[in-house]
């Protein structure tokens, strides 16, 4: 336990990667020792060898939801890991579709696999990854760490699930991507680490301005996510130890950062606060 801790892997929102930007959306969870990862975006295999996990450690990922800034590089990093000698089981926890998307990757790398294992001695890979597909309620139980869903408000994502881990003296809660969603205070209710997402209304529509299809990305992101006042108010409401601000919305514009949230999040919540860059470290003997 002493080596438990929150890495913030990735931390914008979105799919979008600008040059000296922040990648999307994953996260370290070492809890009781066991690394999990909590979903897969562009990046989150150099993040964990940046973090300091062997990639060959690889054992449990966890998806929140299937938006391609939380899962594209979930294949990458499993072929990766099993390329860097990752010879243990990989147990892939998602929504119904994870099994479909673990399956269109092996078929889409199906050449590189089989010469890899035919010329190189190395294990199938199929054989090594297991896939449990999940709705709301209890998920799993891995050692002493239970795992519970709670379904969220993200539309049109019916498939999007919070995530609460706990284990003997810890909590972590990962609100995924949703909108402001009353339920989640109660589910996340005295746990010491709340991860929610949050967004800016005033950056919302310079991010719109980006891209040509602009003014539909910006009613999806107004129906889809949470202010930081909004996650506040379910930090206040769970009576969470720590917020944890992530899936950040606008996370790489120069006119709008760290105090601008700030604001926004004490308008309703008085306990301590992170606004994270990517690779930002919690421990678990440092979390209140």
């Amino acid at each position: 336990m002493a080596d438990d801790r929150l890495v913030l892997l990735g931390t914008k929102g979105g799919p979008a990667i600008r040059k000296g930007g922040p990648n999307p959306t994953a996260s370290l969870l070492v809890m009781e020792g066991q690394p999990i990862v909590v979903d897969a975006a562009l990046g989150v295999t150099r993040a964990l060898v940046e973090a300091g996990m062997p990639l060959r450690e690889l054992a449990t990922i966890f998806l929140t939801h299937l938006h391609s800034d939380h899962v594209l590089e979930l294949g990458g990093l499993i072929h990766t890991a099993w390329t860097s000698g990752l010879a243990r089981q990989v147990a892939i926890y998602g929504p119904v579709g994870t099994r479909a998307l673990w399956d269109g990757f092996r078929a889409s790398l199906a050449f590189d696999i089989g010469i890899r294992v035919e010329d190189e001695g190395r294990p199938d890979l199929a054989q090594l990854v297991t896939v449990t597909e999940f709705g709301e309620g209890p998920v799993a139980t891995l050692g002493g760490i239970t795992v519970s869903a709670l379904r969220v408000h993200h539309p049109p994502v019916t498939e999007c699930y919070a995530l609460r881990f706990d284990c003997d003296g810890w909590s972590v809660t990962f609100s995924s991507d949703t909108a402001y969603f009353e339920p989640l205070g109660p589910f996340a209710a005295g746990t010491d680490i709340l991860v929610h997402e949050a967004m800016l209304l005033d950056g919302v529509d310079r991010i719109a301005k980006l891209v040509p299809n602009g003014a539909r990305v910006k009613a999806h992101i107004l129906a889809s996510h949470t202010e930081a006042y909004d996650a506040a108010r379910i930090a206040a409401a769970a009576q969470a130890g720590h917020l944890v601000l992530h899936h950040l919305l606008p996370a790489d514009d120069p006119t709008l950062g760290e105090a601008d949230f700030l604001r926004e999040v004490r308008r309703a919540y008085d306990g301590p606060v992170t606004i994270p860059q990517d690779g930002h470290e919690i421990k678990r003997k440092d979390a209140p």
